[in-house]
């Protein structure tokens, strides 16, 4: 059974078109990129699956249950997380502090007046393992508001992590950063992907990210479904060549 199936969605502002008559299916531990030149409807696509907007047409589903109708705290509770473009961390907070936050939601035990110590104890596990998967270790103490871009995008996945997805959506996860930052990112998916047998969508402008992480690529321009297949198919598809990778007749 697919993991997402999205079917024939469409979202419409006003007269605008912003995703038009899209669908998508990914399946248990598959890597999905979906790229497309700026203005194509790919976060929009993406607030549609995590519950931002609802569709004006078409249905979702989740691990065989209809969610279009589920607002997105449910569907955070129900295995889906989400990162987004501007990095959303808790900057005046440490690294360590960051991550213990979504861990006590998972655990269900986020605002308790107390905690045994043998709650404590399991926060402070999971915590520690968090930041040894987000190779953060050695940065716990640090305010969020201190770390380089990169460390901060690499928390706020780990901050997603905690909550023990099922299906991860990253939007633009290496935007605005140097080459090295950009490998340690992609490095860091990768190994959320193969390791943790993690479901995982992205939203990517970089396309040696794309080529080098994806199972499966999506194309969207002015907001509809251009093209779909693997990274060699999409890179020798022609209308792909047009539209986003720039070639010219």
């Amino acid at each position: 059974m697919s993991l997402l199936r999205v079917n024939n969605v469409t979202r419409t502002f006003g007269s605008l078109v912003a995703v038009n008559d899209v669908s998508m299916t990914v399946e248990p531990g598959e890597l999905r990129a979906v790229i497309g030149p700026n203005g194509a409807g790919k976060t929009t696509f993406f607030n549609l699956i995590s519950g931002f907007f609802p569709p004006t047409a078409g249905t979702i589903e989740f691990d065989g249950r209809d969610i279009t109708a589920w607002p997105a705290d449910r569907r955070v509770a129900g295995g889906m997380a989400r990162t987004f473009q501007i990095t959303e961390i808790f900057p005046e907070l440490s690294v360590r502090e960051n991550l213990r936050i979504p861990v006590e939601v998972a655990l269900g035990l986020r605002l308790r007046p107390w905690l045994g110590r043998a709650q404590d104890a399991t926060i402070r596990t999971r915590v520690d393992e968090l930041l040894e998967m987000g190779g953060l270790t050695g940065k716990a103490d640090r305010l969020a508001s201190e770390l380089a871009h990169g460390d901060q995008r690499a928390t706020e996945i780990m901050m997603s992590i905690a909550l023990r997805p099922r299906l991860l959506l990253l939007d633009e996860p290496t935007a605005g950063m140097g080459d090295q930052e950009t490998y340690d990112i992609t490095r860091l998916v990768r190994r959320l992907h193969r390791d943790g047998k993690l479901s995982i969508v992205l939203i990517e402008h970089d396309m040696r990210v794309v080529f080098h992480l994806a199972d499966r690529i999506m194309v969207l321009a002015e907001g509809a479904m251009l093209a779909e297949g693997t990274a060699d198919e999409i890179a020798k598809d022609e209308r792909v060549q047009a539209a986003y990778l720039g070639k010219t007749e």
